[in-house]
């Protein structure tokens, strides 16, 4: 039970970190960011032509581990390991559809904008510094 609380303790410090100024500030540019990093790929899409999507993949590697006895010598065996790795794979894509996801989002981008700048002016009224 001891192990959970060592974990979360530091994220809570980490996070205690910010004022209540930058947390206000932090939860009301949120969604804005996401816009922002969606707007963002889209783009690359729209230049490239295509999408990129990630694959995660798991494979098996046999290695020679090594073990040590109760008398202190050391011996060999055979082990494996799990490795994971992430591959990148271009996508085909409806361009005409992307351009318009890409208006899309910039009138959604545009409007979430003036929605946290108004909250965030909030915040600075509320927590001023």
């Amino acid at each position: 039970m001891r192990r959970p609380a060592l974990i979360i303790l530091p994220l809570l410090a980490l996070a205690a970190c910010a004022t209540p100024r930058e947390q206000c500030i932090n939860q009301a540019t949120r969604d804005l960011r996401v816009l922002t990093n969606l707007v963002t790929e889209t783009q690359g899409n729209l230049a490239r032509g295509y999408a990129l999507a990630e694959d995660q993949q798991v494979r098996t590697v046999r290695r020679t581990c090594r073990g040590r006895n109760s008398d202190g010598t050391t011996f060999r065996y055979r082990c494996d390991e799990t490795e994971t790795f992430t591959t990148t794979r271009p996508v085909a894509i409806d361009l005409n559809a992307e351009q318009a996801k890409m208006n899309s989002l910039l009138e959604r981008q545009r409007q979430q904008r003036a929605a946290s700048d108004q909250t965030v002016a909030q915040c600075i009224a509320i927590h001023p510094e």
